[in-house]
């Protein structure tokens, strides 16, 4: 429920704007803490990466899990959080492109944890150190769309 000064904010609206391609959704907030730092302290709606290394990601964050020839099994859902966290502040600019590689070390790690076999968590990785870095660029993120289609609104 809307407080009353940010109801009072509000704009009504015939028209919605969204991403899509997501395969799964956040069902409690998640904290995590990674073996490297963020310059300083990135927040976002569904995301705070503080200096210390944790990692915040909120209750409603939306991924898109393991890609490509990957399978979304159990033991590849946790690793897979956290780097597409990661992948996306790149996207974002939010953190430079020198992050994906501890981001695919991590996923690796928490591959493993979960009892991934060491063959499989290996050509995972192989597989996003080969073929993601065009998930982390910045020319990649997600498309705004809007419903119904106006023209008297610009979109990106």
């Amino acid at each position: 429920m809307l407080e009353p000064s940010n109801k009072a904010n509000m704009r009504l609206d015939r028209t919605i704007l969204y991403t899509s391609g997501y395969k799964h959704q956040l069902y409690e907030t998640y904290a995590v803490m990674l073996p490297f730092r963020p310059p300083h302290l990135i927040e976002t709606h569904f995301i705070s990466f503080y200096e210390d290394g944790l990692l915040i990601i909120r209750k409603g964050y939306a991924w898109d899990g393991p890609s490509g020839p990957a399978f979304d099994t159990h033991n590849f859902m946790r690793g897979s959080l956290p780097h597409d966290v990661v992948y996306q502040l790149i996207r974002m600019g939010l953190l430079h492109k020198s992050y994906r590689k501890p981001a695919d070390r991590f996923m690796y790690t928490c591959l493993r944890e979960d009892k991934m076999w060491h063959l499989r968590a290996k050509w995972c990785v192989w597989g996003v150190r080969r073929f993601a870095a065009r998930a982390a660029d910045p020319k990649k993120r997600k498309k705004i769309h809007e419903s119904p289609w106006t023209t008297n609104r610009p979109r990106s």
